[in-house]
């Protein structure tokens, strides 16, 4: 239970949303990623390319929460109470969050030392969060950079949306393409790693772990909630809502696809190690 009362709204235009994201959700649950990572290497190239997905997640989920809620001074009430809950519960987490050994980080941060720990590069990402922090435009750092082709294609996409959509969209591209697909990808995947995991893989597997129970849980209801009043009975938001979803799981999709063609690559100029 998420703690609020229910909404009244009509459940017809969510349902017809689901229904036309129903055919790109298939292909990703199904998607031949999860059964083409075997050795270690494998999930090493893995790891360079999501750990892009996981940072620009952060922006779509901040950029939600500065339209969404007040976060200037003087303090004002914006927005649906509501919603201003539920952005700051998954801020809670995902920007501190308390790990197994008792410690706050940020998801990301975490991601990035679940990568160390399995000694896997992060010169790329690091670069372009030097990059940025030194305010250089995300699409000049991801240009500059060594990130691989198909997460510069998938942080691309998400600052697009970013940029040509609103809250409504906003929230359905993180709804449907992060938040409520997440549990179904990653599920068959922890598995598989928990089969023949070294010790090295701990603190990828607390990741994918606390992910599944969030967002399998609480965040993805929340995550419906959101998207619900912030389309309300406008049949246009609605529509534009449906077009961003499909926009980020085809992004999703991309991203996939390109981790499969980089790890088919590698394999290809390497004698297979160690498995995972």
């Amino acid at each position: 239970m998420d703690g609020f009362s229910p909404l009244v709204v009509d459940v017809a235009p969510l349902r017809r949303l689901t229904d036309a994201l129903e055919p790109l959700r298939q292909r990703l649950v199904a998607h031949p990623l999860y059964g083409s990572l075997h050795t270690a290497d494998d999930l090493r190239v893995f790891m360079r390319h999501h750990v892009f997905a996981v940072w620009d997640f952060m922006s779509l989920l901040k950029a939600l929460q500065s339209t969404c809620t007040c976060t200037a001074v003087p303090w004002v009430p914006r927005g649906d109470p509501a919603v201003r809950r539920l952005l700051h519960e998954i801020v809670l987490a995902e920007e501190s969050d308390v790990d197994a050994r008792g410690e706050v980080a940020s998801h990301f941060e975490l991601y990035l030392r679940a990568m160390r720990s399995f000694h896997v590069e992060t010169h790329a990402i690091d670069a372009v969060i030097a990059a940025v922090t030194r305010g250089i435009d995300v699409r000049e750092a991801l240009a500059v950079t060594t990130a691989p082709a198909a997460a510069r294609a998938f942080v691309g996409e998400t600052f697009a949306l970013l940029r040509e959509g609103g809250p409504h969209t906003w929230a359905a591209a993180f709804t449907f393409g992060r938040e409520d697909i997440i549990p179904d990808m990653f599920r068959r995947f922890v598995d598989e790693l928990r089969a023949h995991a070294p010790g090295e893989l701990a603190d990828l597997l607390w990741y994918l772990d606390r992910h599944i129970d969030l967002d399998g849980g609480s965040h993805g209801a929340l995550s419906l909630r959101m998207v619900v009043s912030l389309c309300g009975d406008d049949e246009r938001r609605w529509a534009e809502a449906t077009r961003s979803a499909e926009r980020a799981l085809r992004a999703r999709l991309a991203l996939w696809d390109g981790i499969v063609a980089a790890v088919d690559s590698e394999r290809s100029t390497k004698p297979a190690r160690s498995t995972a």
